[in-house]
């Protein structure tokens, strides 16, 4: 008997095939079925979206559909509330339903056959050892916030919003709601995310030993982009059997197939690394809400600044919000006070000065007691651009608009949008001056200078003082970060300098002294998120500080700022984000800003600016009557704060409405009318076109 399948197969947004394709099958599989099936001239891999119904009828062009190839039956299907899902990421995000779905599963499984999957599937369920007795070790005693945080999760439904200071022990509540719902259910699985990779392996190290004497190492895996793909798939495949109990991941463990997901941990829930940038646009943050929802799953965001979106949602239920907040002010340990918050105003120090002086005796101050310093400034190489004085010539990148940056190290101008790099040249280019000097400073240069200003000062045991940089570029390779990372806990590092890939979630118990070099940067900019992602930062790496209770009493974060009156720096001064919160969501009230408004991008790509901005302009024309219907707002379109990128023009358009389902409406509508104007004269030349909902930079 011959039935009739809808199999998605992986397709970008804007190919002609956007939806289930039919195939036939001898075999009835259930919906959610990993099946391998021709398509064109390969063969790639599908999932049976909808189940076959009894006695369907066959499709319309039945003789010229093709049947599966083979169907991975060795596996389980994949579950309803994964295809839903999927689903709801696709039409939320204007994205077709193959894309999400195939992207979701681990690349290796995608080039599988049937019979060597089940092969995988033998050695992985062979390698898999004997749950060990239960570990004897006693927990950690719970501080009253902690005790009082945990019943309240117990008790109620959530979602959670865990408002806690840094080093209030959040880690700690995470890992005795995972202990109370394993031990509850000898099923029930968790998911643990966090924003970046490299918080992954030390958060890994803490789950293993709680859970490892429990359940096997075998019950805790990771999910993120920087494993192999045998790894993934390896992880994958245990998530979705049931085998791990608990995955840790970046913003792609969001789509894990976990069939008995009862809980769902997002730490550091602000951070913008949880919105997907590529591809289909996706807020892991966000979808891992519904994705609670969906499943009946408890579901705690936890973040020490929280992104305004949920500081609003946490209001007081009768006024509208949807999450419980639960608040943890104080730090784990006796006398585990804050780190005290100094304003340097740079008005006041010798110019050109990089560290004030005032700065410099403190950080002398720490290696005498042998404490640890931290320098913070987000911006990497050794200065962002090199200029001539004569002729005003810059390291333009000549295939962006943008500046190459000056790495001194390897005496290279890289370009850190498109990856060009050429040698420093021996003169200007422009007019033959040899005097071309670097402009600002990164990372390399904060290095350099810290080791001449230090140069004479010792270490208690006499050593020389010991620097070391944590960046992009630093860590390139394999096995780095992880080595740096040690040599910072271990204490044979008594200087830390580095980009906002240490300034967060890092339990670093010797530094006592936190310095922002350059901490103006975004208080004046265009984007109206730039304030909040400044004073996160600020307050996560000050957070960095004083971890340890035993010398916690002196830990400070500097701030060297032009402008130490400005409110943000008040606020920072004090730790009081609620004030921050406060200030700023009034401020987005007035202006009607997210979260009070909702909004898309429309970006397009195209060799010139006049056909990317011309393509937005003829679709927003077309949709001018379908927008005024639904009450939503399409702007002009402009060039992107980076308009080329790889000789690519950039434009976007923002579109915004005062209610969600109206901007889901019209996008709905809409999708059709732009897949029209780029098929017609307005897209020619057009390279690609995408629609981002929620935007985080305007």
């Amino acid at each position: 008997m011959t039935h009739w399948l809808s199999v998605l197969v992986q397709t970008p947004a804007h190919s002609q095939v956007a939806g289930p394709l039919s195939y036939r099958s001898e075999l009835a599989l259930a919906a959610g079925t990993l099946v391998r099936i021709p398509f064109g001239k390969r063969e790639t891999l599908g999932v049976v979206w909808d189940a076959p119904a009894a006695g369907e009828a066959a499709p319309f062009d039945a003789d010229k559909t093709r049947p599966i190839t083979a169907a991975l039956d060795s596996l389980s299907p994949l579950t309803d509330a994964w295809r839903q899902l999927v689903g709801f990421a696709a039409g939320y995000y204007q994205r077709s339903l193959g894309e999400v779905a195939l992207a979701a599963l681990p690349p290796q499984l995608r080039e599988l056959s049937a019979e060597q999957l089940a092969r995988r599937l033998k050695r992985q369920t062979k390698a898999t050892p004997d749950t060990p007795a239960p570990s004897s070790s006693a927990p950690l005693t719970l501080t009253p916030e902690q005790a009082a945080v945990i019943t309240q999760i117990e008790t109620q439904a959530g979602p959670f919003l865990l408002f806690g200071a840094t080093g209030s022990g959040k880690t700690e509540v995470y890992l005795r709601c995972v202990q109370a719902l394993l031990a509850s259910d000898p099923q029930a699985q968790a998911l643990v995310m966090v924003p970046e990779i490299n918080l992954t392996p030390q958060l890994e190290a803490r789950f293993i030993e709680r859970f490892g004497p429990l359940y096997g190492e075998q019950a805790v895996v990771s999910l993120h982009s920087g494993m192999t793909n045998p790894q993934r798939l390896a992880s994958w495949l245990a998530a979705h059997s049931g085998t791990a109990r608990i995955v840790l991941g970046t913003r792609m463990a969001v789509f894990a197939s976990l069939p008995k997901l009862r809980l769902i941990v997002v730490d550091e829930e602000h951070d913008p690394s949880y919105k997907q940038q590529e591809g289909a646009r996706y807020s892991a943050r966000d979808l891992a809400v519904y994705r609670g929802r969906l499943e009946g799953a408890k579901v705690i965001l936890g973040s020490a600044t929280p992104s305004l979106e949920s500081w609003h949602h946490s209001r007081p239920a009768n006024e509208g919000g949807r999450y419980l907040r639960l608040h943890m002010p104080s730090r784990v340990g006796d006398n585990s006070a804050l780190p005290l918050v100094r304003r340097v105003d740079m008005n006041h120090q010798p110019k050109h000065a990089v560290f004030s002086p005032p700065l410099v005796e403190a950080i002398k101050a720490r290696i005498a007691r042998g404490e640890q310093s931290m320098m913070f400034l987000n911006r990497r190489g050794y200065a962002p651009v090199l200029h001539c004085s004569d002729c005003d010539w810059k390291s333009e990148c000549p295939h962006c608009s943008a500046f190459r940056v000056f790495h001194k190290i390897d005496r290279t101008l890289r370009c850190h949008h498109c990856g060009f790099t050429e040698r420093v040249p021996r003169a200007c280019p422009a007019c033959g001056n040899p005097d071309i000097r670097p402009m600002g400073r990164g990372t390399e240069r904060l290095e350099e200078h810290l080791a001449e200003l230090l140069g004479d000062v010792k270490r208690p045991d006499g050593q020389a003082v010991r620097i070391v940089r944590i960046d992009a570029d630093t860590t390139k390779h394999k096995g780095e970060l992880e080595s740096q990372l040690a040599q910072v806990h271990a204490g044979e590092i008594d200087v830390l300098v580095g980009t906002q890939m240490i300034a967060k979630g890092h339990d670093f118990r010797r530094i006592t002294l936190v310095a922002a070099v350059n901490a103006d940067s975004a208080l004046f900019s265009s984007d109206f998120r730039a304030p909040e992602r400044l004073f996160s930062l600020l307050m996560q790496a000050a957070g960095r500080a004083g971890r340890d209770a035993g010398i916690s009493g002196g830990s400070e974060m500097w701030v060297q700022t032009f402008h130490p009156a400005h409110p943000l720096f008040e606020a920072l001064k004090q730790h009081d984000y609620p004030a921050f919160a406060t200030q700023q969501l009034l401020e987005r009230e007035q202006a009607g800003l997210p979260p009070f408004s909702f909004q898309a991008l429309v970006r397009a790509e195209a060799r010139t600016q006049e056909t990317a901005q011309g393509f937005l302009q003829a679709a927003s024309a077309a949709a001018a009557e379908l927008a005024e219907m639904q009450h939503v707002t399409l702007y002009p379109a402009v060039p992107m704060s980076v308009q080329r990128v790889a000789n690519v023009e950039r434009a976007q358009m923002l579109i915004e409405a005062a209610s969600r389902a109206a901007l889901q409406r019209f996008l709905a509508a809409w999708h059709d009318t732009l897949h029209a104007v780029r098929q017609g004269p307005e897209g020619k030349g057009l390279i690609r076109w995408a629609v981002d909902v929620d935007p985080l930079t305007i």
